[in-house]
């Protein structure tokens, strides 16, 4: 039998591995239940790839995301290894052949999705497989406390019942140490061989910059670090926006989010790949498995929820070992915008006894009954005709879900989309002749960017309370609209599917998982309270905060980050009076933006935007309606 080294030197052309995956593949091949914690770029699918090659058999991996199955599969093929990744739309007849394959087709990895392990069809085939290896791939999907948290990982375990024998390998690359226990307890590892390897990353900069016009602080960073990029918003409209204003400011920019279409997603993800074009503004739908060594800045425009979130996306920058920085902006808006987004829609157990009584009464579920009944679901009207708050009633069924209580089946991505199909222009010159139309369509229009590009999701309900008007005649315009050829309209009557997975006991059905919520709940509001200290630091170093976060301690400054940069200058508070005079002085001619005070001070930026504020604070200067700066 080959060696591992061999099998590496073969297929992957390296004469050495990365540190640890030699010992984590030979855990493996000894037939460990293994768990391997390596950072973003640590080389964790060669961990699995490489021992399930040198076993007879075949290789179940489990994945979360179509385009990290579908890169790796594509990965393994070009070296003529047999791979195959089982992913939605692939017709039943057509699943039978596959899996068939896979049982009498010599092949080494087959790929799934949790959701599709669920399926009876693919059970009873994985009986039939002669599997060697199960890896658990972004494991910490499957932990509560994960930052990713999938209900559908949760399931995984069915295939300890289905072949008890065969090692399990888990990898991911952020965990804190509740995480790995309960990613090891989920999965039933059984005296798991764990490595972990530092987090430290000695080329990479964090850099938290509190700013005024993210805009413009944007555009610096990008024309001070060539190279390519990608910047992390928070939602599908800012994507669209932001590379809009790239583009415009002379930056070549896509866009990417969970609303493009699979193939517009792959082209516009192998043109940044290629570096046809330099910036990628995402959410985190590009996320998992963006094996791009020389991405030079991650850039996050807005805080995101979480350290876990930010120091995943951020690890993505310098995986080539050379210098790279990973910045987040911050202004006084984002603490705000995290709090309504993340914390004030978390459900109580009131919250979610009130919502799983209503869905019993919904469905007309009888006191006792109800169980494995399937119905079709729609959301927004549920959550109409009972007055429920959509964002915490939506939190409030994913729980239920996670609980067992229910299966919670969403498709809200499919229910109501548009696109335009003709010039700006002439749609409205068409308004202007048919004036029934016009409110509708300019609501839609003001309300969504990018409509004219791609087909686009869009929220029934909102519109219709914009116009003041009934969902009703919404879809009649939009259908007469199609009609016309002037767009493309999808709709569909149901959005979801609920089945009922409990006999209805209504308050005592929820008492047996309150404290799941309760526990839930105190671990997303720490996340956030996390992220947002950490953005506040001024006394440590960055990257030393980042990694006693998952655990490590003993670390040494990195050098990079604003902490110990600012240590380097040691500026004294002679040069602060020396900024006040400076802003003072140039504010006694005119009202100035901070913009413009930088272009015209020579002192760092940072430091001038934290003079700005002091002075703003102590009404030395104020903001106008202009969003000028003037003496008070």
């Amino acid at each position: 039998m080959k060696s591992p080294l061999q099998i590496l030197q073969q297929y992957w052309k390296y004469d050495t591995f990365k540190p640890l995956q030699e010992k984590i593949i030979n855990s493996v091949l000894e037939g460990h239940d293994t768990f391997a914690l390596l950072p973003t770029g640590g080389g964790k699918s060669i961990c699995f790839q490489i021992p399930a090659l040198l076993k007879e058999g075949i290789c179940v991996v489990i994945s979360p995301l179509i385009a990290l199955m579908q890169d790796q599969v594509q990965h393994l093929q070009k070296k003529g290894i047999k791979s195959i990744a089982l992913t939605s739309g692939i017709k039943y007849s057509e699943l039978d052949t596959l899996l068939d394959n896979c049982i009498y087709g010599n092949y080494k990895f087959l790929y799934l999705s949790p959701e599709r392990l669920q399926q009876d069809i693919v059970q009873e085939r994985l009986k039939q497989m002669n599997i060697n290896l199960i890896a658990v791939d972004e494991a910490h999907c499957i932990s509560q406390w994960g930052n990713d948290f999938r209900p559908s990982y949760k399931k995984i375990e069915i295939l300890r019942t289905i072949h008890p024998a065969v090692p399990m390998i888990a990898l991911t690359a952020s965990a804190t140490v509740e995480v790995v226990d309960d990613i090891i307890t989920s999965l039933d590892l059984f005296q798991p061989k764990i490595f972990k390897q530092s987090f430290f990353r000695s080329n990479l900069g964090y850099l938290i910059e509190h700013v005024l016009d993210k805009n413009f602080k944007l555009t610096q960073i990008l024309k001070k670090h060539p190279g390519t990029s990608i910047v992390y918003v928070r939602n599908r409209k800012s994507a669209i926006e932001i590379s809009d204003f790239l583009n415009a400011s002379g930056f070549s920019s896509t866009y990417y989010h969970g609303g493009v279409d699979a193939t517009e997603k792959t082209k516009r993800f192998n043109q940044w790949l290629n570096e046809e074009i330099r910036v990628m503004v995402a959410t985190n739908a590009f996320g998992m498995g963006i094996d791009k060594p020389n991405v030079r800045t991650v850039i996050h425009y807005t805080v995101p929820e979480s350290i876990e979130s930010y120091f995943q996306e951020a690890g993505r920058a310098g995986r080539d070992g050379l210098p790279s920085l990973a910045f987040l902006l911050k202004n006084e808006n984002d603490t705000h915008r995290l709090h309504n987004q993340f914390i004030k829609i978390l459900p109580d157990v009131n919250a979610v006894k009130l919502v799983y009584r209503k869905l019993c009464s919904y469905f007309r579920i009888p006191y006792g009954e109800g169980e494995q009944t399937v119905h079709d679901f729609d959301f927004n009207t549920f959550c109409k005709t009972y007055e429920l708050h959509t964002l915490i009633t939506y939190n409030a069924l994913q729980f239920l879900d996670r609980c067992g209580v229910i299966r919670f089946t969403q498709r809200f991505t499919k229910k109501s989309s548009v696109q335009v199909l003709t010039t700006g222009n002439y749609l409205l010159d068409f308004l202007k002749n048919n004036t029934e139309y016009e409110y509708i369509t300019k609501a839609i229009l003001r309300t969504y960017g990018g409509i004219f590009d791609e087909e686009i999701a869009i929220n029934i309900p909102l519109i219709s309370s914009k116009v003041n008007t009934s969902e009703t005649v919404v879809i009649e315009t939009l259908n007469k609209l199609k009609d016309a050829e002037l767009i493309e309209f999808t709709h569909t009557l149901s959005d979801a599917e609920i089945i009922f997975l409990v006999p209805r006991e209504d308050d005592r059905t929820i008492n047996r998982v309150s404290k799941h919520l309760i526990d839930q709940n105190t671990s997303k509001i720490k996340k956030v309270e996390a992220i947002l200290k950490f953005t506040e630091n001024k006394s440590k170093c960055s990257s030393r905060l980042l990694l006693s976060y998952f655990g490590e301690e003993n670390t040494v400054d990195c050098g990079l980050c604003n902490f110990c940069t600012n240590k380097k200058k040691n500026v004294s508070p002679i040069n602060v009076k020396k900024i006040q005079d400076d802003i003072i002085l140039l504010l006694q001619g005119k009202d100035l933006s901070s913009r413009d005070l930088i272009s015209h001070l020579t002192y760092p930026e940072k430091l001038i935007l934290q003079v700005l504020r002091e002075m703003n604070e102590h009404s030395i200067i104020k903001i106008n309606h202009d969003n000028n700066y003037q003496l008070v």
